[in-house]
């Protein structure tokens, strides 16, 4: 054994010192021989004794060095065996499927369990799973949680190749070996001091009344003040109550400012102010609503200020009478349902249409587009648009890439008024190749970017303009140069118009461009039974003395057979969920524009008593749609947001990709019954 052991190092060193040391010395003993012999007899004398006692030491001494090394190798190994089962630090080995080889005390104590413990470590931390374990020589780490005490965990991979390489007991089998070492360490008091912070950090909010003059219009003058001073009362007393601060910058806004986790008690009450002010009334005909926008978690005050004012304006563009809170990452919605009351006031649209006059003016081209699967009211509000191109010697051209059997009519009966006229209608293609720096885009009937008819047209035109009337969701066309969003309006035919009338003091129309337009105004109201009000009348009044024609029209959209059968079986074939709501299919092989009869249908199915809703499905272009349809009882526009889609209150839509029927209807229902638990409808 000690001949096969090599003594190296600075013992080594010391060794070949003195055998130098000794080698010198042999050059002065030669020296001495030849200056005074005897001296040279002396120092012979000295140097065989010098190398007689080194090679005593080496011979008897060494044995006993070594033995000493071994042993204080053995003893410094089982100190840090020691240490190491008596660091405070959890610690634990694992095998490479996550199964328990070795844990020390502070694992044992942690977990509650005896030495010996052999189980998978997903037993006693069921998120530490196979799929987490390191697969390289990385640091893998994750945070859990255990007995309500948060762990940040660390895992390292140990080869084990080399240790097993000369041991007389295993023998390699050709694969890497490893172990895995894992680290618990306690981060529970960071954590509570994290939350702490983050719960006292700053919220900005702001509150609108949004139909302040509306509202004080129909109170006596005397009454006014003390109506408002009632609405006052209660929006100071709601901020009070969970610490908040609101301070009144116009008459009907204020400013609030909080901390997160008052906020967290505002989100599990949903909000009730915006029930509370409801109740409100001296004299007042028309309730009381309130816009509440919420900013927080930004990297700054002012960023969180911004994003207040985001929300504000989106729970504006939504109708009003809810609370949107915004953060870097995600959107919520609370309350929405009030149906937002019409202006009776047209100054907005007169604003509006000057302002549209004078982005379309300075313009070489126009480009006009509405949604994929273009719509009659889509259509007619590219239509009534290309009326004012044309009132103001502008060339303008409807993006149109397919026409559904529903729509074809319509843009026949278009084409063939415009006669000879070229490129009326283009597709996304021609219209990514015309456009330039000096050209303007107007989207009409939309204001989702994904769901317009040629999304990168938007990037192509620096102009744009945004005329709709559906509510806003988290995806919205940004930095529009115009943007008239009027969630009241019963259609975007509706809204453009009123802009036409306007327009120079009012744009001459043909009588098949008043019949399109006309039949978008019927087709998104349900024949005037769907948000209609006093401006809807007024617009399609004015189209009638353009020369609209009601039988025209009524023909244009006779059903053929094929969809009028898959119609009737669609509601024929309906059933009712949670006494509530009604579902069907559409069967898609039956008729060629299936989601039209299925918006169709879902409309039929309102007339069935006790329904307050109705959701019909069907397949198209390899999508599942979704038409959802309510009077007035239940906002289908939340319910459609929670699965993807969007609308109105009582009008909504979704396409569904990656499923089938079945698992849409599943959805849905999953989607109701969370939303009835959590009183959300």
């Amino acid at each position: 054994m000690s001949k096969k052991i090599k003594v190296k190092g600075k013992i080594r060193a010391l060794f070949n010192l003195l055998l130098g040391f000794g080698g010198v010395l042999v050059l002065f003993t030669i020296l001495a021989y030849f200056i005074v012999f005897p001296a040279g007899i002396v120092l012979t004398a000295f140097l065989l004794l010098y190398f007689t006692g080194l090679l005593l030491i080496w011979i008897y001494f060494k044995p006993l060095l070594l033995n000493e090394m071994v042993s204080f190798a053995t003893e410094y190994g089982q100190v840090q065996r020691q240490l190491l089962r008596d660091l405070e630090l959890p610690h634990a080995l694992l095998d490479d499927k996550g199964k328990i080889i070795w844990t020390n005390d502070a694992f044992e104590e942690l977990v509650k369990n005896e030495k010996g413990y052999r189980k998978n470590i997903s037993s006693l931390f069921p998120s530490i799973t196979t799929d987490k374990l390191p697969l390289d020589d990385e640091r893998d780490s994750l945070e859990i949680e255990y007995e309500e005490q948060n762990f940040l965990v660390k895992m390292r991979r140990i080869s084990v190749t080399d240790m097993i390489q000369d041991s007389d007991f295993v023998s390699e089998d050709g694969n890497e070996n490893y172990l895995i070492g894992l680290y618990l360490f306690d981060q529970t008091a960071l954590k509570l001091a994290l939350r702490e912070n983050d719960d006292q950090s700053l919220v900005v909010g702001l509150i609108y009344i949004d139909n302040y003059e509306e509202a004080m219009e129909g109170v006596e003058e005397v009454r006014q003040s003390l109506l408002y001073a009632l609405i006052d009362r209660k929006i100071n007393k709601w901020a009070a109550s969970v610490d908040g601060i609101v301070r009144k910058i116009e008459k009907d806004k204020y400013l609030l400012i909080l901390r997160k986790k008052s906020l967290a008690q505002l989100k599990e009450s949903r909000f009730e102010i915006l029930e509370e002010v409801k109740t409100v009334n001296m004299g007042n005909e028309i309730a009381i609503t309130l816009s509440i926008g919420i900013g927080l978690d930004g990297l700054s005050y002012s960023q969180n200020s911004e994003f207040a004012r985001a929300a504000i304006d989106l729970a504006l563009g939504r109708g009003g009478d809810q609370a949107v809170i915004k953060t870097p990452g995600a959107i919520q919605y609370f309350g929405g349902k009030t149906q937002q009351q019409e202006k009776n006031t047209r100054v907005k649209a007169r604003v509006k249409a000057q302002a549209l006059q004078e982005i379309l003016s300075t313009r070489d081209q126009i480009f006009i587009m509405g949604h994929t699967n273009a719509d009659v009211d889509s259509f007619g509000a590219s239509v009534g648009v290309q009326c004012i191109a044309r009132q103001l010697q502008k060339k303008a051209y409807i993006v149109l890439d397919s026409v559904n059997a529903s729509l074809k009519p319509v843009v026949d009966m278009y084409l063939e008024s415009v006669g000879n006229e070229e490129d009326v209608i283009i597709g996304s293609s021609q219209a990514l190749e015309r456009a330039n720096a000096n050209s303007v885009l107007v989207v009409v009937d939309n204001n989702i970017p994904s769901r317009t008819e040629c999304p990168d047209l938007i990037k192509n035109c620096k102009a744009i303009v945004v005329l709709d009337h559906h509510r806003q969701t988290a995806e919205h066309i940004e930095n529009a140069t115009l943007s008239y969003v009027e969630p009241y309006a019963s259609s975007a035919s509706e809204m453009v118009a009123e802009i036409l009338q306007y327009v120079d003091n009012g744009v001459r129309i043909k009588s098949t461009e008043a019949d399109i337009m006309y039949a978008g105004i019927v087709i998104d109201t349900n024949l005037f039974t769907t948000k209609t009000g006093v401006r809807t009348f007024e617009a399609a009044a004015y189209l009638r003395r353009s020369g609209a024609d009601v039988t025209r029209v009524r023909k244009m959209f006779r059903e053929d057979a094929g969809e009028y059968m898959a119609k009737a079986k669609t509601i024929r074939d309906a059933f009712i969920y949670r006494n509530d709501f009604a579902l069907s299919v559409c069967d898609s092989t039956s008729c060629q524009s299936p989601t039209v009869a299925a918006s169709k249908a879902a409309n039929e199915l309102l007339n069935i008593n006790g329904v307050k809703a109705s959701f019909v499905f069907t397949e198209y272009q390899g999508k599942i749609h979704m038409s959802a349809r309510s009077i007035d009882e239940v906002n289908v526009q939340v319910i459609a947001e929670k699965i993807g889609g969007g609308g109105h209150m009582s009008a909504s839509a979704a396409q569904l990709e990656g499923m089938t029927i079945e698992d849409a209807i599943n959805l849905l229902e999953a989607t109701l019954d969370s939303m009835i638990e959590n009183e959300e409808i």
